[in-house]
């Protein structure tokens, strides 16, 4: 089995996430007594190869993991990890729905059709899973309201839910020793609406409880680890974005025209896209 898994600090290590199956970044936080795992992965198929590699550098004392929020490629692969499994009360909840559910494609087109799944998420089921899709929806054993800390020896996580237009379960872990901040999907917009949307009071709150941690690197679950300096570009161009999309109360073409004489640059496709979800919150009340 190729090595994928990456050291990101002394005690960080993780799998890059892999866009063809759309696989999220697997960590693993090493404390001197114990190691915590975040994220489930998204099939016994991530897992294995997970749990296959921590072991290939000796990391065999996790014994618990934490959940960033609850869609299926963070939380699927909770069975096979089958460690202690932490999470916010709504990430329980909305996982409480799914365990009864069908996973054939005709299921999966029908929820599509509902307007219950996303017709992203159900294409990347139905190629992480193949054919033969035993999926089985495994519960968290802990839930938290606000807050939790764990002390693994030596570091200490702090597991915060911040919410967000992505899923409004979302968590954060702040590993304060390594100055390392986890924010899942948390950034990213709505994917369970249609069309996808960004809402201002969501973005600007998710931000400053964001800015809360002095963290140095920043850990989104679909792309590589940032800088503080990138993220901090990131954070300021969603703030940007915010004020113009208040500023202009859905007049597109002069959000535009102000957003690209500020950055003196034409939009990047990415930018297009942050813009086009601002306009589509705008229009939801």
């Amino acid at each position: 089995m190729e090595k994928n898994l990456k050291q990101l600090t002394n005690r960080i290590h993780y799998l890059p996430h892999d866009p063809a199956t759309d696989r999220p970044i697997l960590s693993a936080i090493c404390g001197s007594h114990q190691t915590l795992l975040v994220d489930a992965g998204n099939s016994d198929a991530h897992v294995k190869q997970f749990l296959y590699e921590l072991a290939q550098c000796q990391i065999t004392n996790d014994h618990c993991v934490v959940l960033t929020h609850w869609h299926w490629d963070h939380s699927f692969g909770a069975k096979q990890m089958n460690r202690l499994t932490i999470a916010h009360e709504k990430t329980k909840m909305h996982l409480e729905k799914m365990v009864d559910f069908d996973w054939s494609d005709e299921a999966l087109d029908s929820r599509v059709e509902k307007g219950v799944e996303n017709q992203f998420c159900a294409d990347m089921i139905k190629k992480e899973f193949g054919t033969d899709r035993n999926i089985s929806i495994t519960l968290p054993n802990i839930t938290f309201k606000e807050q939790f800390e764990i002390d693994l020896g030596g570091v200490r996580c702090v597991v915060k839910h911040v919410g967000g237009d992505h899923s409004d379960d979302s968590s954060l872990i702040f590993v304060e020793e390594e100055k390392v901040l986890f924010l899942g999907d948390c950034l990213y917009p709505s994917i369970y609406t249609q069309p996808p949307q960004y809402k201002i009071v969501n973005v600007r709150h998710l931000i400053e409880s964001i800015e809360m941690f002095d963290a140095e690197i920043y850990v989104l679950s679909h792309e590589p680890p940032l800088s503080k300096a990138d993220f901090m570009g990131y954070s300021m161009l969603l703030k940007l974005i915010c004020d113009l999309t208040e500023k202009h109360q859905g007049n597109y073409s002069d959000l535009v025209n102000e957003l690209t004489t500020q950055l003196n640059r034409p939009l990047s496709q990415l930018e297009e896209e942050i813009v086009y979800c601002f306009m589509n919150g705008l229009s939801v009340k």
